[in-house]
């Protein structure tokens, strides 16, 4: 069954370029063209990806993304900015908001297709590790991709649980920004550096008593402590 994917933007030339390209790719489409109907559909419909410019009229992208993120119903759904706004502050609130990817036009359709379907396949893809990993009282569960610090749950995006499974997995070893970025990303795009701090540190803000187990390699990348 095809992909769902929602587009939200409110320039016509560009939603409709957009729509060429994914449809071309087998990818179904929602639209529309402004933040509020772009909410109420989301949660009607639920697709697999919502493609969100940020300047929209009545409610801009980032009150949209934060409300997706803030209801359970949606906060699942993956969410790539599209925006001609590129300033580092925009790009850092949508990755704080919980938006997974971030591109700034003018743009590549390829570019942008590539990027969703790295994006796609990340929530497709189950680690083919042992089932739960472990560190003192903080526990992973892989197969329900869930989160406890003792036996209170902790609510990562996708990216932050394959972010926190990559480094723990090896935990004692560096883990380098390149080699994060291939990991939990999938690909390579400008500022990445940037975006893996930024998610870096929203991670430790959830871990609590364990956010200091995140160790920063100073001009290299992490290291998750050992034991």
């Amino acid at each position: 069954m095809a992909k769902t994917i929602l587009v939200v933007e409110d320039d016509t030339d560009i939603l409709e370029l957009v729509r060429w390209h994914l449809q071309e790719e087998g990818y179904a489409v929602l639209t529309a063209t402004d933040g509020i109907n772009g909410l109420g559909l989301a949660k009607k419909q639920t697709p697999d990806m919502v493609i969100l410019d940020l300047m929209l009229p009545g409610m801009d992208g980032l009150e949209v993304c934060r409300a997706l993120k803030g209801d359970s119903r949606t906060k699942a759904i993956p969410v790539v900015m599209l925006t001609a706004k590129g300033e580092e502050v925009d790009r850092v609130v949508g990755f704080e908001l919980g938006a997974d990817d971030y591109i700034v036009k003018p743009f590549s359709p390829r570019e942008l297709v590539l990027r969703i379907r790295a994006i796609l396949k990340r929530y497709e893809e189950k680690p083919d590790e042992k089932d739960v990993l472990v560190h003192r009282e903080l526990r992973i569960d892989l197969a329900s991709h869930r989160v406890w610090i003792e036996e209170e749950e902790v609510f990562l995006t996708l990216t932050e649980f394959n972010l926190l499974f990559e480094m723990l997995k090896n935990k004692g070893k560096v883990q380098t920004r390149d080699h994060l970025l291939d990991r939990v990303w999938g690909y390579q795009f400008e500022g990445y550096a940037r975006t893996v701090d930024t998610h870096v540190r929203r991670l430790r803000k959830k871990l609590g008593v364990y956010a200091d187990d995140i160790e920063t390699v100073r001009g290299i990348g992490y290291r998750f402590k050992d034991e």
